[in-house]
């Protein structure tokens, strides 16, 4: 048996203690900026959901100070803004996801280093760090559960495997040696939680927004030399591959660390949408641009999609706005009727409307392809006049085969601010994190970040 300095946990912990900023390749340190304004533009977004004030009231009564910024809100405490800001990162549907583990990875890492950043005004260049560190170390351990023998047992990665990015960002900010790392980590895996059980109820957003603050207080506590298990991944008795999988991966964790950046195959969103529907998205867009389309010319659309995306999305009811955003009928009437896809299509004004709801219940149909594998798509749609127009792909825009530029995520920012945040507000904060490694202090991007009023 390996002694416990030649372990995954180990290894990566020393790997995150180590990790300085020019180690990051150039691509890696653009990438996670784009990651970054993208996860703000998500989270300012999300003080449109339906159950963001609810959390916003457990984050204040963690705490009664003030001294945390709030995405879009008003401040709170370390804990509570890295709770709250958890939640409005995830709340409608539209930040990232990594495919190969099914796990929106910033809404664990992005608050802790942000709370951590501002209490201690560190640089951004420290910023894009410690989300780098963040962000590698969840997609890593996420890799080393073997996801479908994970998935298996009914565990929902961000819960699960986030806290350990949290940890990552938090013990690089905090600035952790290997053994506290190490430690950080053990911390973090006793607090991995979250099943599908809560698929179709905000539940499972919670466990991004309780990973967060899992992540915070791992580091937090590790920084004061409290201890935990030296294998938390690989233990015989209770490590998290044994434990939630068959045994996992174990090597996937350190694989080629440090020259190979698993943290690119991250995935954004360019709409409120669950993740796996974001290719019958793209597909349905590309065929009204180049058709045409109407509702009034079509006489029926049928979507072919993997069995899992079926199970998941086929045939969900869209009573509710977030049922809507992971209903694949409500999902493409919408589209068709409206040509455009973010939060307004998503309201009870648009999922009632009794024309969209009818052409979703007749004119839609849904089903399992055999040709479509993962989150890929096969839309054929039938005009009146006898056409038929086809579009069949493997993978969304915003996947890492075809991801967003940073002009189309300063876009989305700027989608999510309107109404919100002043105009000057938005192209500061695209400005700032263009520019986040000549930051002096993370302070200056979160001033700007702070709502001009309280938003819940």
């Amino acid at each position: 048996m390996p002694s416990s300095t030649d372990t995954p946990t180990a290894e990566l912990a020393r790997f995150v203690a180590n990790l300085g900023y020019e180690h990051l390749p150039a691509a890696v340190r653009e990438r996670v900026k784009d990651i970054i304004l993208d996860t703000l533009a998500s989270a300012i977004a999300g003080r449109q959901g339906d159950e963001s004030r609810q959390i916003r009231a457990l984050a204040a009564a963690l705490g009664a100070s003030r001294e945390s910024s709030v995405i879009g809100g008003e401040p709170l405490s370390l804990a509570g803004a890295t709770l709250l800001n958890g939640y409005l990162i995830t709340a409608v549907t539209v930040c990232d996801v990594h495919r190969p583990t099914l796990c929106h990875t910033t809404p664990q890492v992005v608050p802790p280093a942000l709370a951590i950043a501002e209490r201690n005004g560190a640089s951004g260049r420290a910023l894009i760090l410690a989300v780098a560190a963040g962000l590698e170390t969840t997609v890593r351990v996420g890799l080393g559960t073997k996801y479908p023998a994970f998935r298996a047992k009914g565990w929902h990665s961000p819960g699960v495997i986030g806290p350990f990015g949290g940890a990552a960002a938090a013990g690089k900010l905090l600035g952790l040696d290997a053994e506290r790392q190490r430690n950080a980590f053990g911390l973090a895996g006793s607090q991995s939680a979250g099943t599908f059980a809560h698929w179709g109820t905000p539940t499972v957003k919670f466990h991004q927004s309780r990973g967060a603050l899992s992540g915070l207080m791992a580091g937090l506590l590790a920084e004061q030399g409290f201890l935990a298990s030296a294998e938390v991944l690989t233990h015989q008795d209770g490590g998290l591959f044994n434990a939630y999988s068959d045994g996992g991966q174990p090597d996937a964790v350190v694989a080629d660390l440090g020259k190979l950046w698993a943290l690119e195959q991250i995935a954004l969103r360019l709409w409120p949408a669950a993740s796996s529907i974001q290719t019958v998205i793209t597909g349905l867009f590309a065929l009204i641009k180049a058709h045409d389309l109407r509702p009034a010319r079509i006489a029926g659309v049928r979507v072919g999609l993997s069995k899992t995306v079926y199970d998941m999305h086929g045939t969900l009811a869209w009573n509710d706005k977030f049922k809507a955003l992971l209903s694949t009928p409500y999902v493409t009437a919408i589209v068709l009727h409206d040509r455009r896809c973010w939060l307004d299509q998503f309201e009870s004004t648009r999922f009632r409307d009794p024309a969209v709801d009818a052409f979703a219940r007749e004119r839609v149909k849904v089903e399992i392809d055999p040709r479509v594998e993962s989150t890929g798509a096969a839309i054929e749609i039938r005009t009146v006049d006898g056409a038929v127009h086809t579009d069949h792909r493997a993978a969304p825009k915003g996947d890492p085969s075809d991801p967003l530029t940073r002009a189309e995520i300063e876009d989305k920012l700027r989608t999510a601010s309107a109404g919100f945040l002043p105009a000057d507000a938005a192209e500061r904060i695209i400005d700032l994190v263009g520019g986040l490694e000549r930051l002096g202090n993370v302070r200056e991007l979160l001033a700007v970040l702070r709502a001009p009023t309280q938003d819940g």
